[in-house]
C-alpha cells in the first residue's frame, strides 16, 4: 500500500549501508531523529468538509489527508509532524472527460477551487491547497489510466491523463512500443502530470523531453472543451499545445493525452567511465552531446557526488578494489563518474559505444564496462526511498535543479554548491552537497544538486533550516542565468522566482492567459503565478 507520509510502497525499504551512515556522520555529524505522528491522529484533526454531497466526491478524513500534500521536503515535514495545515474539502475521482466537465461546472456554480492531482509526486507545492474562504476540491485523475487508442501507422497513443508511468509502459510494450519517458518519479507520476509540469525523463537524449512526446489531446476548461489535434508540425500561429505544456492546472484539467510512441529497441545497456578531473569529465560530456553521439542518457557526477555514491553503494571490499584500480589508471581522489546509456539496434549501439569511448579516451577516461551501469539502471527508480532511510537516521535531504548554457555551468554550479554548503553556518551546522549534470543539450545542460543536513531539534527548526537553504540558493539560480526549474515545474514554491526569469512583459502575458481561461481563479490558485501579484 502507498505510504501516507512518505514516498512509494510502504512494503519497500531502501537501507543505508553502515559505511554510508558513517560517511555522513563524519561530514556533518550524527543525525537526530524526530518522532512521527500517526495517521489516525492526523485524521482526527481534519475539519468538517464545506462541500455539499456529490456522487463523485469523497469527503472522508483519510482520503483528504492522503491528498493534502505532495513530496517536497516541507510536505514531508508537514505530514511527518502532523501539522499539515490546510486540507482539501473533498476528493473526486472521475472516470472520464464527461465527469471532469461535470466537476468543473459544479465548481463554477458553487465557487469551489479545483486542484488537479496526478500521482501526488510534486516537489514544488503544485497540489497543496491554500487557505481560502472557498471550499477546495482535489480532482484525482487516477481512474483515468487506460490506453484508449493506438495508431501504429502514425505511432500515436492516446491515454487517460491519470495513467502512471508503469502502466504507460506496460500497455505500450504489449504492442511492441515504448514512450521512453522515465523521470525518477516514474513509479507514481502520471502522463498528465508530466505534460502539466514539462517533465524530463532520464533517457531524454533518445526520446526527448515531454514536449517532444506530447502530440495533442483534450483539456476540459471552465470555458469548454479544448481539443488539440496531432499535427506533426504546423506554422499556423502560436502553438496551443505549447500553451498547455507547463500550465500546471491553471488553464484546465487534462483528460486525454496523445503521445508519440517509439518501437522497442533491440538492445539497451548502461556504461560507466571515470575521469581524473571535473574539467576533463565536463569536456568529454559536452563533446559527446555536441558531436551527436547516439546516446540515450548521460549523467555526470562531480567528485563529491562520485565519492558519496561509492560510499553509499555498500560492498566496501569491491569498492576498495575499484578505487585502487582507478587510482592506478590516474583517476584518484578528484575522480568523476560518467554513466551513459545506449539504446537501439545492435549496429547503432556498437557504433555509439566505439565513438563514446574514443571521445572519453581523449580526456583520459577510464572505461569500466557495464556492471556499474547495470546497478544504476536497477536502482534508478528507487532512489526517492533514500529520503526515508536518511530520515530514520536523523537527516533531511532535498534537491535543487536548474539548466544553463555551457559557458555558465561551472560558475552556476559552484555558486549553488557554495551557497548550500555554507548556508547553515549561522545555525552552527554543516551541509553535505553534491551535484550531477544530466539532460544534456548542445548549448548546455541541467544541474541537479542534492543537499543533506541534520534535522533540527524540532520540526519547526528543521523547516526553518530548509527555508533558508531553499530561498538563498533559488535566488542565486535566477540571478546567475539559471532557470528556476528544468524539470520539477514551478508550483507554489518556485512561483516567487518566476518573474526574474520571465520578465514583466512575460508575466503579464502568463497572467492574461490564465485570466482568459479562468477569470474567477478557481483552478489551482497560487500555483505557477502568485495571484496576489496579478
Amino acid at each position: 500500500m502507498r505510504r501516507w507520509n512518505g514516498w512509494g510502497d510502504d512494503q519497500f525499504h531502501l537501507d543505508l549501508p553502515p559505511q554510508g551512515h558513517q560517511f555522513l556522520s563524519e561530514r556533518i555529524g550524527p543525525g537526530q531523529a524526530l518522532s512521527d505522528t500517526e495517521l489516525a491522529t492526523v485524521c482526527e484533526r481534519v475539519p468538517a468538509s464545506r462541500l455539499a454531497d456529490h456522487p463523485l466526491i469523497d469527503t472522508s478524513a483519510e482520503t483528504r489527508v492522503r491528498h493534502a500534500r505532495g513530496q517536497s521536503l516541507p510536505d514531508w515535514l508537514a505530514v511527518r509532524s502532523g501539522d499539515i495545515g490546510v486540507f482539501p474539502d473533498g476528493v473526486a475521482q472521475p472516470k472520464n472527460s464527461d465527469e471532469v466537465r461535470d466537476l468543473l461546472q459544479y465548481a463554477q456554480r458553487h465557487e469551489i477551487t479545483l486542484i488537479p492531482y496526478g500521482g501526488g509526486t510534486s516537489v514544488a507545492g503544485h497540489i497543496n491547497p491554500l487557505a481560502d474562504t472557498r471550499p477546495v476540491l482535489t480532482v484525482d485523475m487516477g481512474r483515468m489510466n487506460q490506453l484508449m487508442d493506438f495508431d501504429p501507422e502514425s505511432q500515436i497513443a492516446t491515454f487517460g491523463a491519470g495513467t502512471p508511468g508503469p502502466l504507460v509502459e506496460s500497455q505500450l510494450r504489449a504492442k511492441g512500443y515504448t514512450l521512453g519517458h522515465f523521470p525518477q518519479s516514474f513509479e507514481l507520476s502520471t502522463l498528465g502530470g508530466w505534460v502539466a509540469s514539462r517533465s524530463s525523463g532520464q533517457q531524454s537524449l533518445r526520446y526527448g523531453r515531454i514536449e517532444q512526446l506530447f502530440a495533442g489531446g483534450r483539456i476540459e476548461t471552465l470555458q469548454g472543451s479544448l481539443d488539440i489535434p496531432t499535427f506533426p508540425a504546423s506554422s499556423a500561429g502560436p502553438d496551443i499545445r505549447e500553451m498547455i505544456l507547463g500550465s500546471e492546472g491553471r488553464l484546465g484539467i487534462l483528460t486525454e493525452v496523445k503521445v508519440r510512441a517509439t518501437p522497442l529497441a533491440d538492445q539497451e545497456s548502461f556504461h560507466v567511465t571515470f575521469f581524473p578531473t571535473w574539467e576533463q569529465a565536463r569536456t568529454a560530456a559536452r563533446a559527446l552531446v555536441q558531436s551527436k553521439v547516439q546516446l540515450s542518457m548521460l549523467r555526470l557526477s562531480n567528485a563529491i557526488e562520485t565519492e558519496t555514491q561509492l560510499a553509499l553503494a555498500g560492498h566496501p571490499h569491491q569498492i576498495r578494489l575499484l578505487e585502487a584500480y582507478l587510482s592506478f589508471r590516474g583517476a584518484g581522489n578528484q575522480k568523476c563518474m560518467m554513466t551513459f546509456g545506449l539504446t537501439g539496434s545492435r549496429q547503432q549501439c556498437t557504433a555509439a559505444l566505439r565513438e563514446a569511448r574514443r571521445i572519453c579516451a581523449k580526456q583520459e577516461g577510464v572505461y569500466t564496462g557495464t556492471y556499474l551501469g547495470a546497478k544504476w539502471a536497477e536502482k534508478r527508480f528507487t532512489m526517492p526511498y533514500l529520503r526515508e532511510a536518511l530520515w530514520q537516521l536523523g537527516y533531511a535531504v532535498d534537491t535543487l535543479e536548474t539548466a544553463t548554457d555551457w559557458d555558465n555551468v561551472d560558475h552556476l554550479l559552484n555558486r549553488m554548491e557554495g551557497t548550500l554548503r555554507d548556508g547553515l553556518a549561522d545555525f552552527g551546522e554543516k551541509v553535505h552537497v553534491f551535484t550531477h549534470l544530466s539532460h544534456f543539450y548542445g548549448q548546455g545542460c541541467s544541474i541537479y544538486t542534492t543537499y543533506v543536513f541534520r534535522n533540527g531539534s524540532s520540526y519547526a527548526n528543521t523547516l526553518e533550516r530548509w527555508k533558508h537553504l531553499k530561498h538563498e540558493t533559488s535566488r542565486v539560480i535566477v540571478e546567475n542565468r539559471g532557470t528556476i526549474s528544468h524539470q520539477h515545474g514551478v508550483g507554489k514554491d518556485h512561483a516567487p522566482y518566476l518573474p526574474v526569469e520571465k520578465g514583466e512583459l512575460g508575466m503579464r502575458a502568463i497572467h492574461a492567459l490564465c485570466q482568459s481561461f479562468d477569470p474567477d481563479r478557481l483552478l489551482n490558485p497560487g500555483t505557477l503565478i502568485r495571484d496576489d501579484k496579478a
